[in-house]
Formats: structure tokens, C-alpha cells, sequence
């Protein structure tokens, strides 16, 4: 596929939306009060990794503090590895506010959990996706989100790029709502590059968000005209 060639969603309703992929509340302090992130992504592993336990009571209170902060919307990973109890878990996050969407993998169970929370008005995110080809059962459910990993799949062999532009151009022939919220993004140039594809949902680890805010040339650029000011005072 041509990675040039421009793939839109028409039925996008909302433009370009940035997540935060962090469940740190003082990296989410930091980031949010600029206005260009929409919200926040955590998700088991995340939360492993920072140290916080993996338990309803904790991720409500993490969904009050992102909301506290200004995030419109955050997405929470919903687990047990059987049906009944991915089901069970989502609900109680559904239900902590309008405003999370479930995180569901999209594994036979979770297509499974997903259809019955979708149909119980909760919004969900299939995540974990790694094929194009998966994307037809989340279209066909009517997800509001899918996550590709894009680092993960170059890691397994894959052109994350041209299986990402696949499912943009299949989400836009169907004509559905579904948005892609590309997450594993490693490099600067690989989200440019999906963004010029008509790609407009993208989670950020706090290592990009940083390397995204601060271009060197943009720095001293703004510390010579700081110099310039200075002088003149």
C-alpha cells in the first residue's frame, strides 16, 4: 500500500485526539494543563510498572483525578481472561462514569465481553490489535475505539505502518464511527507518517510527549529571541 496516499474517515465527528499512555497523575498534571490531550490510557501492564495495584477502587479514583485535571475521556483495561469475568470487571468500569471507555483484548472472550457492553451502552476500545484483518469484527460490533500496536507489530515481523493504513482505509470504505487509537508508537517520524494517512487517535508514552515538546531547534530558536529581548530591555 501507499503509505502517501490520504485515507479519511467521513463520519470522524471530533478532530485529531491525543491520549497520555500513563497512569503517573503528576505526569498527567504536567501534560493536561496545555489543552492538547484529550485524555488518558493506562492499562494493567502501566500500572504494574508504576507501582499502582491493578483494583477497581484504584482505577476510580484514577478516572476522578484525570477528570479533575481536565481529560474528557479515559480508557480503562477491563480483565479476568474468561468472558464472565471480563464482563464483570467492565461493567463496574463502565460504571464509574459516562466518560471511560472499557478497554477490551480482542480475543474470542473479548469479542464476546465487547458486544455485550456495547450493547449496554458502554463504550469500549478492542485493544491489543496486531492485524488488519481484525479490524472486520470490531467494525462489524460497532466499537468505539481499536487499539493497534504499532511497535509490537514491527517487532513481530509485520510493516506496522502499511497494516495501520490498511485498517484506516477500512474503517473509512465501511463507513464507520470507529476510531483507531494507535498506541506503541516508538518514533516521531512513524506518527507524522499515520497522521498524514488520515490517522487522527494516538496514545503517547511520556518519552514521545517529550521528544514531541522539545525539538532542539525550536529551543534555541526561543533562547535567541529570549537573548534579543533581554538586550533591549
Amino acid at each position: 500500500m501507499d503509505h502517501k496516499s490520504e485515507i479519511r474517515n467521513p463520519k470522524s465527528e471530533i478532530g485529531l485526539q491525543l491520549y497520555i499512555d500513563s497512569p503517573d497523575r503528576k505526569i498527567w498534571q504536567r501534560y493536561l494543563a496545555g489543552g492538547y490531550f484529550y485524555g488518558v490510557t493506562t492499562n494493567p501492564k502501566l500500572l504494574y510498572q508504576a507501582g499502582i495495584p491493578n483494583t477497581l477502587g484504584n482505577l476510580a479514583s484514577l478516572a476522578q483525578a484525570a477528570f479533575d485535571l481536565g481529560a474528557k475521556e479515559i480508557h480503562l483495561q477491563t480483565w479476568g481472561g474468561e468472558m464472565e469475568a471480563l464482563l464483570d470487571t467492565g461493567r463496574q468500569l463502565a460504571a464509574v462514569d459516562p466518560r471511560v471507555c472499557v478497554k477490551v483484548p480482542i480475543t474470542e472472550a473479548g469479542l464476546l465481553c465487547a458486544r455485550q457492553l456495547i450493547e449496554e451502552g458502554a463504550r469500549v476500545t478492542l485493544t491489543a490489535v496486531h492485524a488488519a484483518a481484525q479490524m472486520l469484527p470490531v467494525i462489524a460490533l460497532g466499537a468505539a475505539y481499536a487499539a493497534p500496536y504499532l511497535g509490537r507489530m514491527n517487532d513481530a515481523g509485520l510493516d506496522g505502518l502499511d497494516e495501520i493504513s490498511a485498517m484506516q482505509q477500512m474503517i473509512a470504505h465501511a463507513g464507520s464511527r470507529t476510531r483507531l487509537l494507535v498506541a506503541s508508537i516508538r518514533q516521531l517520524s512513524d506518527l507524522t507518517a499515520l497522521a498524514r494517512q488520515g490517522c487522527d487517535t494516538f496514545t503517547l508514552l511520556p518519552g514521545l510527549i517529550e521528544e514531541l515538546l522539545n525539538n532542539p531547534q525550536t529551543i534555541k530558536a526561543a533562547a535567541d529571541f529570549e537573548e534579543k529581548a533581554a538586550a533591549q530591555a
